[in-house]
């Protein structure tokens, strides 16, 4: 091949690429989906945690859906009324009520409480424990205290204490990650200023309590009794507090007589 004939190629396939290029800008421009400027404000105005907590993939994701109508403007439990405020004024609607919570783990039973039916000395994970029998716990709803709630924890606000999941309530968000990673599903979401919570998520009769840990709720019913307010039950041998109707008297932290209902 002569030195024309090399040249003659090499424009020959420069044009030809150039050709596509702008026959590509042109279709791009010409199929392009505009994007609504709001989803943009949007993401702006978000905390960009991208932590999962309001149910989708990220922050970008959740925009999109309060745009759409998918989602309510107070969806964002990391970013609370502030944030909510700022969406809903660039969604030109009235903001809506939020309700600020926070997490707890639902478990007293530390290392001297809750009996064990197995040393445990594989992988410091919760999940890989609880494959194996359910956990070196005798208690099949106690917490394992291998930490994978504080590593599923964006904000650092759990901390295993004692063999046992502690929530730290300023550093909180409730953004939810700790209840989607714990294989007992200990944790839960509460009012922020709720003052009385039920420390135990056992639902054996009180009587088998004593060889499954010393910490754990009896059934006993004397918290029902105590509150004059019809705001706690046992209900599968277990006491839970309507948090609608507790006006937080602490009648029933007094008279719990294994002390596991606690101001926390």
């Amino acid at each position: 091949m002569t030195m024309t004939q090399s040249l003659i190629l090499a424009l020959a396939v420069s044009g030809t690429g150039l050709a596509f290029g702008i026959i590509l800008a042109i279709a791009a421009k010409i199929f392009a989906v505009e994007q609504d400027e709001r989803i943009d404000q949007v993401i702006e105005a978000l905390p960009g945690a991208n932590c999962g907590g309001c149910g989708y993939s990220g922050c970008a994701a959740l925009a999109e859906a309060i745009v759409k109508g998918e989602a309510s403007v107070n969806s964002c439990p990391v970013g609370g009324v502030e944030v909510a405020n700022k969406i809903a004024q660039i969604m030109g609607v009235k903001s809506e009520d939020v309700i600020r919570k926070r997490s707890i783990c639902r478990c007293a039973g530390v290392k001297d409480a809750a009996f064990d039916k197995y040393e445990y000395t594989g992988l410091q994970d919760c999940v890989a424990a609880s494959r194996l029998s359910g956990g070196q716990k005798v208690c099949q709803w106690g917490c394992l205290g291998l930490g994978t709630c504080v590593r599923a924890c964006m904000f650092g606000a759990i901390q295993i204490v004692d063999g046992v999941a502690v929530v730290d309530k300023d550093k909180c968000t409730a953004c939810g990650l700790c209840v989607k990673a714990c294989p007992k599903s200990l944790f839960a979401l509460i009012p922020y200023d709720a003052e009385e919570c039920v420390l135990c998520k056992n639902q054996n009769k009180g009587a088998e309590m004593r060889n499954i840990c010393t910490a754990g709720c009896i059934a006993c019913k004397i918290c029902e009794k105590a509150c004059d307010y019809d705001a706690i039950h046992v209900v599968d041998n277990i006491a839970k507090i309507d948090y609608s109707k507790c006006v937080k008297c602490g009648e029933c932290v007094k008279k719990c007589p294994k002390k596991i209902i606690r101001l926390i």
